[in-house]
């Protein structure tokens, strides 16, 4: 097992990195750590509209001053377009995927419930064929009723009907960009990732990405939801919630805070000791078994 295993962390560069990344940063490192196994560093920028200037180089930044190691280069999304491009051509000529001509207001005018993730399950307008006179703006992956189910390391048994919970999803959106869903599925094989360790907000979209792994062929990793870190109002730490930045000044005491949120018993003046011996500390001490076994923990105001 340790030889094999393979995990990664994978920032957005939407905006600086916030106490709630940090936390993900830290547990995926850690249970890496503990098996012997390899941490690997991904930067999903595929969706290039929310890519925001010097956001990639700040994450980096925190990281180091934070005493993150990684394993190997940074591997980017933006430069393996190609690689999607070639998965979603696979999913086309197996039948798996369909060309959709239907616009946002399209499906919100026609779709009978709600997905699972907040927004309106495809109602399958152009699962049989374009309508007449219509071109594909994106593409799909098609789904069926079975159940998709996975047992996560820490959030317990998960099973989800995509066909009802979510409909057919998009691989390649209309404005040409490729999905997330696509490119980190493709990504994780890519990288021989093993164990996948990350915010609990990613929890309902796993499904869809067993799914897409079985469709392409590719082995499906183990997975550990973290709780999620949310403001006193419950909203998720997020750049939409106005989560402020790590204080790269104060990494140690960050640090201590995020192995604490993590059910990590770390005394307080660890905090002010420095970061290689927080580090020390978290190795010798880590236990898995510790972290609370919920999808969101709200911080004090």
């Amino acid at each position: 097992m340790a030889a094999a295993y393979r995990g990664r962390f994978a920032p957005s560069p939407s905006g600086p990195l916030h106490f709630g990344s940090l936390v993900a940063a830290l547990g995926s490192c850690l249970d890496a750590r503990a098996h012997g196994g390899a941490w690997l560093l991904r930067i999903e920028d595929v969706d290039t509209p929310r890519n925001v200037p010097g956001a990639e180089a700040a994450i980096l930044r925190t990281l180091e001053a934070c005493g993150f190691e990684w394993d190997g280069p940074v591997l980017r999304q933006s430069g393996r377009l190609e690689a999607y491009a070639e998965a979603l051509e696979r999913l086309k000529a197996d039948g798996f995927a369909y060309p959709c001509a239907c616009s946002r207001k399209e499906i919100a005018d026609s779709a009978t419930r709600p997905a699972i993730d907040g927004g309106l399950a495809y109602p399958g307008t152009c699962r049989a064929g374009l309508p007449p006179g219509r071109s594909p703006r994106a593409w799909r992956l098609r789904v069926d009723d079975r159940p998709v189910a996975f047992d996560d390391r820490l959030q317990g048994q998960v099973v989800q009907q995509l066909a009802r919970d979510v409909g057919d999803f998009v691989l390649r959106r209309a404005d040409g960009l490729f999905a997330y869903q696509l490119a980190v599925a493709v990504d994780d094989h890519f990288q021989g990732i093993s164990d996948i360790v990350r915010g609990a907000d990613l929890l309902d979209s796993t499904p869809r990405q067993i799914r897409l792994l079985g469709c392409l062929g590719y082995p499906v990793p183990r997975y550990a939801h973290l709780p999620v870190a949310a403001n006193a109002a419950g909203e998720k730490l997020s750049k939409q919630t106005r989560a402020p930045a790590v204080d790269a000044a104060r990494a140690a005491d960050e640090l201590v805070g995020a192995l604490r949120f993590l059910g990590q018993p770390a005394p307080a003046e660890l905090g002010r000791a420095a970061v290689r011996d927080v580090w020390s500390w978290a190795r010798e001490n880590w236990s898995f078994a510790a972290i609370p076994r919920r999808r969101a923990i709200s911080l004090p105001a």
